[in-house]
């Protein structure tokens, strides 16, 4: 008879601790939140700017980072409804009609189609090993096993060494103006909580100015 396992048991971290994510085979992770850009609004000098910029962050590099895109449905009704109220308070004809037109509008724009909202994260890898990390198929983690060596060097030396790499990479992103700023304890067990629970993560989220 098959012993069954508990859904943790696939889930490969370990802890969270300082802002640092200790998976179950000794490996560690950073989790930088990244700024965003429109390169389609860019001109011609700027595009290229940009993309030299961040061929040269790449080609500076000496170890693997992964790159993760959230996408969440958007909900425009509590939008819908500011707009509303604002409309009820307006005094003038005029203002009122132009907020009823843009409600119109809105509502036009988003029938039969979901508005989405992307969030930006860079995962930085480290091994106590101090050797290159894959990055694998599991979202933010390596499916690659490491050996334990976190009695040779002790967690907040291994934090230095990581948050160096960390700093590395916001710095290279920095030349294309791109912001990346590192996720706390409680940001990145929220972030897992999402990414583990796909379910949640298709539930629109409320739109806010």
């Amino acid at each position: 008879m098959a012993t069954s396992k508990s859904t943790q048991s696939f889930v490969p971290v370990q802890e969270v601790r300082n802002g640092v994510v200790i998976l179950k085979d000794g490996g560690y992770r950073g989790i930088m939140m990244c700024s965003s850009l429109n390169f389609a609004l860019k001109s011609e000098d700027e595009q290229k700017a940009i993309i030299g910029g961040f061929q040269n962050f790449l080609n500076t590099l000496d170890f693997s980072i992964q790159i993760v895109i959230h996408s969440r449905k958007m909900d425009i009704r509590p939008y819908l409804g500011l707009l509303q109220e604002r409309m009820e308070l307006q005094t003038s004809e005029l203002m009122r009609i132009q907020l009823r037109e843009y409600q119109a509008f809105i509502r036009n724009f988003i029938e039969g189609a979901d508005i989405m909202t992307k969030t930006f994260y860079i995962v930085v890898p480290y091994s106590v090993l101090n050797v290159k990390q894959a990055v694998g198929a599991l979202p933010f983690f390596g499916g690659h096993a490491q050996t334990n060596a976190e009695g040779d060097t002790s967690f907040e030396e291994t934090r230095v060494q990581l948050e160096q790499r960390m700093a590395l990479v916001a710095g290279g992103l920095a030349s294309s103006g791109l912001r990346a700023v590192p996720l706390n304890t409680e940001e990145i067990i929220e972030l897992l909580y999402r990414s583990f629970n796909l379910a949640d993560m298709e539930n629109p989220i409320p739109y806010t100015q």
